[in-house]
């Protein structure tokens, strides 16, 4: 065992083949075996050992723990539970094999053997937390049954029951047990029970949350729509916490609902359960006014009052009433505000919400006000006036920020940009004294006036300005020199680099961001998007390879957290581990890496290293299975990741969210649906006499090429939507969301190649039906079809063509559209080689047929049939055609290598030296990047090349 836990897998095998010689029927000695086996690849011996100690039903503690272990590597659980089934009946009193099978259950989902597990242990050790298993098992059969009426008349209800009798019985423990009978009656829609519970005696078991009882009572007032209940008690929280928001929110809330139901409180009792209840804007008003005040009388400086003052003015404004209130000009509150808490990060991120209530005709004004205020003083060397301390550095800051958010910098001309940037970038690098002593992992103070530049650099960019390009990298990566673990500047170079066109930077830039678990998620999509298309193949391979290992890995670890909450009585924490694992199983980055990582597999290795059909076997793919949930697809991605100080009219919108799924699904079915028909060409393989066509059907074969045909006519369908999509011709904010490779694919011509090669598959499949004799016009069609195709490859190789990176009037300017063609042309390319690697199977026997007739017939000269000329003038225009793709490349290479990047002046004199050196760093980079993708696209296309030569029939 301590071998197999240091890893020294070889070493526990030959321990145990020691011990087995002199005690050939020790269990766990095999099973031990058995794991160091599985830990060295050899999984079929492993499962055969386990297998042979698991059917004779073993009692020991040490075999079953070391075959729960094994079997978890062999990720099969459900082989944990047969363990365990059989330990029980033949120990049936044992508490701990009975809670070993209840979590075995546990990690397979089966809640209704959990729910009976739960009681049986129950039986042999009467503990609360083993009875509250089997409830909660009962809830889960709730949630999972497909259908609504059935839990909530048949799981929840006997689950009520089974609670309700141990509170009878008083014997109610543990808070845990309190949390799920409110669980149970929140799920049963009895609110008004729920409520009692809450604040009944077992209410007071709740303890282990901060409030937890107020906000179960608040939960349940909403619900019941009690809003006098839910005013009174956020009032009174407010009273004890004037800086807790939520109550703030639930107050206001309550306030107008109860105003426009008109409210008034009963003459003899109590306002409410709650007490004393606010019914009028007078009283809101006044009770916000008196948290101020009590505010000022307080130790510490507390936000909540002040933002809830601006809080109920949007409101009021909203209901059309603010200004018989006087509760003062938002102007005025807000520049308070800022006196106040100016100098905290938070000023900008608190504003922000309130900006809307400032007439845009004061904006300039309001900006000039709060900079009167910020303790600057000019030096001897710059005209700029810098902050002295910290202090005034983030007041600054906070005004910059707002600045760009009041849309003032969008404003502006060029050369005021250009200015404003000098100034930022000046202010930046003064900043950075402040932060000498701030430790690698910490932020400098003054990046945000860095990446404020790059922002204003980008508008000039996207007006027009290609020079503006170089100099956001040149500014940013300056920016990471000085703040190594800067995200936000890691992330803005990230797409920056890979709007450009080169990847090569961008793995180490991610790499270093350390993603963690669900970050390959939500911000996977960043690497998954650019790798493969920009041409870096085997970093395309590893970043679907970081994203699956974390989707597979999520089903099995998601399993534990659920043992660990029945363990420790989280009982509600349950369905949402589950509700977790369900949103990563459904979600749109899983399927679309799962697609690409297959394709990518097929394109590097099938036909080259393994036949198709090995390829596609090892992938266990079939055409006829589709596994994507095309109507729960979640998009997970953060597209907020990026921070940006942009005005909401060029901000990210909910419609450019739910464009880019819709698009990202298209382009998803669209890939799909081509892997799909890939997968399908082997099983079209020659199995079939033509003469005896009615056995065909028992074959099977001739419902596969159905299979082919009806997915050609839906990728045909997903082709048209995809079209009509791309005709509304969206544009993305710059750091919204990054389009699909849609419409590069109808562009350059690869789609419609693509599918008039599936198309010639379904007329070579009738021709190997019909036969060679009476076949002149399927004949003449796959002619056609060959011409067409080498003239549209063509075409898709004219579009490659151009030069990838050239100089401009002293500037860089790449072109990033050809090498995602090329990419899409070596793609093409390969879907050729193997529709012609089929249509080889297909002409091979009858060219050996033929030639044995010839034989005997002893002619000279049996006619040959069209097809075979047609097939190899096509054959051989795919290898020159593949070979001049392979000289233009070369040629790129030797263009890409002899650029002197040394040499471009640039002629922006406004750099300053320090700046100089980032600048060449930068276009170094995309240099090596652009000449790495050349090489390796280059690799792949001489193997490809290297296949098609075998192709002579």
């Amino acid at each position: 065992a301590d071998y197999l836990d240091n890893g020294n897998n070889k070493m526990a095998i030959q321990q145990a083949d020691k011990l087995l010689k002199k005690h050939k029927d020790l269990h766990c000695a095999k099973v031990l075996k058995a794991i160091g086996l599985q830990r060295t690849g050899k999984q079929d011996e492993a499962y055969a050992l386990a297998q042979e100690v698991a059917a004779l039903e073993p009692t020991d503690d040490n075999s079953l723990q070391a075959l729960t272990i094994l079997y978890r590597e062999m990720h099969r659980p459900e082989l944990v539970t047969k363990l365990y089934e059989a330990a029980v009946k033949k120990v049936p009193n044992s508490e701990e094999y009975h809670s070993h099978l209840f979590m075995a259950y546990a990690r397979v989902g089966e809640y209704k053997k959990m729910q009976q597990a739960g009681m049986a242990l129950y039986k042999i050790v009467p503990k609360n937390p083993y009875y509250f298993w089997s409830v909660m098992s009962l809830i889960m059969q709730s949630i999972s049954a497909q259908d609504e009426n059935l839990s909530k008349t048949m799981f929840l209800p006997l689950a009520e029951r089974m609670v309700e009798k141990m509170v009878k019985e008083d014997k109610i423990e543990a808070e845990a047990e309190v949390e799920l009978y409110y669980m149970i009656l929140e799920r049963l829609e009895k609110y008004k029970e729920a409520l009692d519970v809450v604040r009944g005696k077992l209410g007071e078991k709740l303890t282990s949350e901060l409030q937890s009882r107020e906000n179960k009572c608040m939960a349940m007032y909403k619900k019941l729509r009690r809003w006098p209940e839910c005013n009174a008690l956020s009032r009174r929280l407010l009273l004890k916490n004037s800086d807790d928001w939520q109550f703030y929110i639930t107050y206001f809330d309550s306030v107008f609902q109860l105003i426009d139901e008109s409210w008034t409180p009963p003459a003899e009792e109590e306002h409410s359960l709650e007490g004393e209840v606010h019914y009028s804007i007078e009283q809101a008003v006044k009770f916000i006014e008196e948290r101020i005040t009590e505010e000022s009388k307080s130790s510490r400086p507390l936000r909540g009052p002040y933002l809830a003052k601006l809080e109920l003015i949007r409101r009021l404004r909203y209901r059309g009433c603010n200004d018989e209130y006087k509760l003062g000009d938002p102007e005025e509150l807000m520049f308070q505000y800022f006196k106040k808490f100016g100098d905290k990060p938070c000023c900008f991120t608190d504003l922000r919400v309130f900006v809307d209530l400032l007439p845009s005709s004061q904006y300039t004004k309001f900006v000039s006000q709060l900079l009167e205020v910020i303790p600057l003083s000019a030096t001897a060397e710059s005209e700029v006036a810098l902050p002295a301390d910290i202090k005034a550095l983030q007041q600054h800051l906070c005004v910059v920020q707002l600045s760009r958010l009041l849309g003032i910098y969008h404003a502006m001309d060029k050369n005021q940009k250009l200015t404003t940037v000098r100034e930022l970038m000046l202010r930046y690098r003064h900043g950075l004294e402040f932060g000498k002593s701030c430790l690698k992992t910490e932020l400098q103070f003054s990046d945000y006036y860095c990446l404020l530049a790059v922002h204003l650099l980008l508008d000039l960019w996207l007006e027009g300005e290609d020079t503006a390009v170089w100099q956001c990298l040149t500014l940013l990566e300056e920016g990471l020199s000085h703040s190594p673990s800067n995200a936000q500047f890691k992330l803005l170079l990230i797409r920056i680099y890979c709007r450009l066109g080169a990847f090569e930077p961008v793995a180490e830039l991610y790499a270093s961001l350390d993603a963690k678990h669900i970050q390959h998620d939500t911000i996977g999509y960043l690497l998954t998007r650019y790798a493969e298309p920009l041409g870096h193949y085997a970093a395309a391979s590893q970043s679907c390879n970081f994203a699956l290992r974390f989707f597979h890995s999520n089903q099995k670890d998601t399993s534990e957290y659920i043992i660990q909450a029945y363990k420790y009585g989280a009982f509600e924490k349950i369905p949402e581990f589950i509700a977790f694992r369900n949103r990563l199983n459904s979600s749109l980055h899983f399927a679309q890496v799962r697609t690409e990582r297959m394709l990518l597999d097929l394109l590097l290795e099938a036909n080259i290293s393994t036949s198709l059909e090995e390829s596609i076997k090892s992938m266990s793919l079939s055409p006829e299975e589709d596994d994507i949930p095309w109507k729960d697809l979640r998009d997970n991605r953060d597209l907020t990741v990026l921070f940006n100080w942009d005005p909401k009219d060029r901000d990210i919108s909910e419609e450019h969210r739910r464009l880019s799924l819709e698009e990202e699904t298209m382009w998803l079915r669209i890939r799909s649906l081509t892997l799909r028909l890939v997968s399908g060409l082997p099983t079209l393989s020659h199995t079939i006499q033509p003469k005896n066509s009615e056995k065909t059907a028992e074959n099977g074969v001739s419902s596969k090429i159905d299979t082919v045909r009806s997915l050609l006519q839906q990728l045909e369908a997903a082709v048209d939507s995809g079209k009509k999509f791309l005709e509304q011709k969206i544009q993305y904010p710059v750091l919204g969301p990054p389009p699909t490779r849609m419409a590069g694919f109808f562009s350059n011509g690869s789609c419609q190649c693509q599918t008039s090669l599936f198309y010639l598959v379904s007329d070579i499949y009738e021709l190997d039906t019909s036969g060679l004799e009476d076949s002149a016009e399927i004949q003449e069609r796959i002619g056609n079809s060959f011409k067409s195709l080498v003239e549209r490859l063509t075409d898709l190789f004219n579009k490659c063509k151009g030069d990838l990176i050239e100089v401009r009037d002293g500037t860089l300017k790449t072109h990033p559209n050809l090498l995602e063609n090329l990419v899409f042309f070596v793609e093409t390319i390969s879907i050729a080689l193997w529709v012609s690697s089929y249509c080889d199977s297909v002409l091979r026997p009858f060219k050996s047929n033929l030639q044995k007739k010839k034989k005997k017939k002893k002619e000279s000269s049996v006619a040959m049939p069209p097809v075979f000329t047609h097939f190899l003038d096509y054959v051989t225009e795919l290898q020159t055609l593949t070979s001049n793709v392979i000289d233009h490349i070369k040629g790129l290479e030797i263009i890409l290598t002899a650029l002197k990047l040394e040499e471009l002046s640039l002629k922006d004199t406004l750099l300053l030296q320090e700046e100089k050196k980032f600048t060449k760093t930068v276009q170094g980079k995309v240099q090596s990047s652009y000449h790495h993708s050349i090489q390796e696209i280059g690799e792949l296309l001489k193997k490809r090349l290297d296949t098609i030569k075998k192709l002579k029939i």
